[in-house]
């Protein structure tokens, strides 16, 4: 921004305090959740004896996932200058959808409507991470 305009300056640089402070407190509740899901895999991977033991455990993993991509995304958006990759969004959309699928695979084609979405994501990963659209 300019010099002729130093409220929009202080205006920006407020706004961007405040963002910079709910994704710092956004990302200690996702560390706390973090925790919290570490508790259930434990109770789930020494809770043996029955067989939906396996797909909570399955499932339990791939939400772990999920707060580790969300935490990674904050990270990379203060190391990135302010600035959210794209292809973190992708990746977990694609984590997402395969929680999904290991939840609920009881209709063939809906699974294969998420797989399908799969396929679109990793699509848009590659041409995201193609020379002319990459800016890392």
């Amino acid at each position: 921004m300019s010099d002729k305009n130093p409220l929009a300056r202080h205006l920006a640089t407020a706004l961007q305090w405040v963002l910079n402070v709910g994704l710092l407190s956004l990302a200690i509740i996702l560390i706390v959740f973090l925790g919290k899901e570490t508790i259930h895999l434990a109770n789930v991977l020494f809770n043996t004896g029955e067989q939906a033991s396996s797909y909570l455990l399955i499932e339990g993993i791939v939400i772990y996932f999920l707060y580790f991509e969300f935490i990674a995304l904050i990270v990379k958006y203060f190391q990135s200058g302010y600035h959210f990759p794209l292809r973190y969004f992708v990746y977990i959309g694609i984590t997402a959808i395969i929680r999904l699928i290991i939840v609920d695979h009881k209709n063939p084609f809906d699974t294969l409507c998420y797989s399908a979405a799969i396929l679109m994501l990793v699509i848009t990963l590659w041409l995201a991470n193609s020379n002319r659209l990459k800016r890392e």
